[in-house]
């Protein structure tokens, strides 16, 4: 009975400091909005499985061109493989990718008529889709909140902040979905992503006067090795 209410005490101190985080990005970023550049929704698709583990401003500076030769899910799905694969070079695991890519252009005109699908069991069963891809897709494309997508930024504040016990992603992602109401889902990727951008990187310094560290100091101490 003790060990349940040590659990339980961790938990609403944990759900209170989210609480207090999730007044400060809701305010200071009030739109949450991919900085990912596309035109089309399968665009979208292609440039958060080129994300993976890779910034945005890199995949936006190779899809500017990229998106130009390749506008619809058929243009994809007709791409070579080998040329593909160069004209993506730059990319971290770009070979994999390509393959990603590809397949999930056929699969889409396969079996989903060439629409990127509304739900999450839908976009995993393309190839390179994974919880938190599915969830950014849905989220900016269709204003659909079921899922807080857990990249490299989320994951590090959720640690430092000692807001989660896991260190996996789609198991953090499950942590945080429990300590925020659904509502607010929205604002917890998009958030923390533009703040560990812009004002929080993940190069360990000195971080006290930041406004997130502000409202747990012992953060400052915290630096979680990437994965």
């Amino acid at each position: 009975m003790a060990q349940f209410r040590i659990f339980d005490s961790k938990f609403e101190e944990r759900k209170e400091r989210l609480e207090k985080i999730l007044s400060y990005l809701k305010k200071t970023y009030p739109v949450p909005k991919t900085e990912l550049n596309y035109s089309t929704p399968f665009q979208l698709v292609v440039a958060v499985i080129l994300s993976a583990q890779c910034t945005d401003k890199k995949v936006n500076a190779v899809t500017e061109t990229l998106f130009k030769k390749y506008q619809t899910v058929q243009d994809f799905a007709d791409a070579d493989p080998g040329v593909f694969s160069r004209e993506t070079s730059s990319i971290t695991f770009h070979q994999s990718k390509t393959k990603y890519i590809l397949s999930s252009a056929r699969l889409l005109l396969d079996e989903f008529g060439g629409e990127v699908p509304k739900t999450e069991p839908e976009l995993v069963k393309l190839p390179g889709v994974a919880y938190k891809t599915a969830h950014v897709v849905l989220g900016e494309l269709y204003n659909i909140w079921e899922g807080i997508p857990t990249d490299t930024h989320v994951r590090r504040f959720a640690i430092r902040f000692d807001l989660v016990d896991s260190t996996e992603l789609t198991k953090i992602s499950k942590e945080l979905e429990a300590l925020v109401p659904k509502k607010d889902w929205r604002y917890v990727n998009n958030g923390l992503v533009l703040y560990g951008r812009y004002v929080c990187n993940a190069i360990p310094h000195s971080c006290e006067d930041h406004p997130l560290t502000k409202i747990w100091p012992p953060a400052a101490r915290i630096w979680p090795k990437a994965k």
